[in-house]
């Protein structure tokens, strides 16, 4: 596109971006202000979507699509939800867009509603009479706490007689194509004791003593993680970490219960199955028996909290290659954080995760999203809507 058409798309974007970041849409907050804002701005553009709700119907992802209804195209996929500003201290008004010296503040400007505004405005340059292939857009809700919402989509995607061949997850890379990233599995340890006075402790079982046990068992199992590296991610090795623990009611009374959340994040070579499926056996075979000798009614029981899958894909795949092309970049690379692509790619669609902004600025008080990145975004954004204007044949 020339370049009045650039600086004009440029222009909608941060006017979209402005809206978008209005819309407080941090993960505990309904996002039904933001989805219902962009289906009506994809209506008045011609475009068909749809709403996919959650049970409460409170919040609702969003999938549509311009152009034939056939297989192979192009999906843009953002999450429209964001993390709390609660406890930061901002020099900037959160939910309001402010512009400075060509960066762009507000929670949300980078991870990731830069990346949504940037496909927006893009919408209103397409001419679906000349697009042979669609372009498919899709939004999520609650990625930040772990990929949930996302699944309702992908079930609907599931169940359409045609899928898209690429997909493209505009998380904040720099603009770099991002062809790798780790796996997830939160759980929840709930162990159940058995409370007596501190003065006849052998009489009860201690949860918090279990619980330490076991967290000792899982520490050790961490440092075997870290013995088979993959030097393509940082750091180069699966994870194991506890983040909140929480049991006993008084100094006096031998506790009954203990809680404790943990996470393992996994290369993608790895399965998250042999580690978890390594601690239950520790706890069910181990350390249960030990405490139902003392009382029955003893246990040790692990819950889900989360779940995404890792995601790699061959640089040397053509649309990979293309992406390169296109960003002007040698080789893709790899992040520390999750996303939606693993989940994306388990559907057998190719998915590379690129985007607009930075995650150096995620999550942080006073994010921003340059201006150069916004331009690097649509250019890229531009060049694959082009692709969809031929057939895959004489692409």
């Amino acid at each position: 596109m020339e370049y009045p058409v650039m600086n004009s798309l440029h222009s909608r974007t941060v006017e979209l971006l402005g809206s978008l970041i209005e819309f407080d849409t941090t993960s505990r907050e309904s996002n039904l202000h933001l989805i219902n804002f962009v289906r009506d701005y994809l209506v008045a553009k011609g475009v068909s979507c749809e709403l996919i709700f959650n049970q409460e119907k409170s919040k609702a992802n969003l999938l549509a699509t311009l152009g034939p209804q056939v297989e192979g195209g192009i999906m843009l996929s953002g999450h429209t939800d964001v993390v709390p500003v609660t406890g930061q201290q901002w020099h900037y008004p959160p939910f309001q867009l402010t512009s400075e010296q060509g960066r762009h503040y507000g929670r949300g400007t980078a991870d990731m509603k830069g990346f949504i505004a940037c496909m927006l405005a893009l919408v209103a340059q397409v001419d679906q009479a000349r697009l042979q292939r669609p372009l498919w857009l899709a939004l999520s809700y609650d990625e930040e706490v772990g990929c949930l919402g996302v699944h309702g989509l992908l079930d609907e995607l599931a169940q359409r007689p045609v899928k898209p061949e690429l997909c493209l997850v505009g998380e904040p890379t720099s603009m770099q194509p991002v062809n790798g990233h780790k796996g997830k599995v939160a759980l929840r340890c709930q162990i159940v004791g058995h409370e007596c006075h501190s003065a006849y402790t052998p009489q009860g079982v201690n949860a918090i003593n279990y619980a330490a046990q076991l967290i000792h068992f899982i520490l050790k199992r961490d440092e075997r993680l870290a013995e088979e590296v993959n030097p393509a991610f940082d750091p180069p090795f699966s994870t194991l970490h506890i983040g909140t623990i929480t049991g006993g009611g008084a100094l006096n009374i031998v506790p009954n219960h203990c809680q404790f959340d943990m996470e393992l994040r996994y290369l993608p070579q790895h399965s998250p199955d042999t580690v978890i499926d390594d601690i239950k056996a520790y706890a069910n075979h181990t350390l249960v028996p030990q405490m139902q000798q003392r009382f029955s009614g003893s246990a040790i029981a692990f819950n889900t909290l989360a779940a995404y899958p890792a995601l790699y894909v061959a640089q040397s795949e053509p649309w990979v290659q293309r992406l390169l092309k296109w960003t002007q970049q040698t080789a893709t690379t790899t992040v520390a954080f999750g996303t939606e692509a693993g989940l994306f790619h388990q559907q057998g669609i190719t998915t590379v995760v690129c985007g607009p902004g930075s995650m150096a600025q995620g999550h942080k008080p006073d994010e921003y999203i340059e201006d150069a990145q916004i331009e690097q975004c649509l250019q890229l954004l531009v060049k694959m809507v082009e692709t969809l204007y031929v057939t895959a044949q004489t692409e």
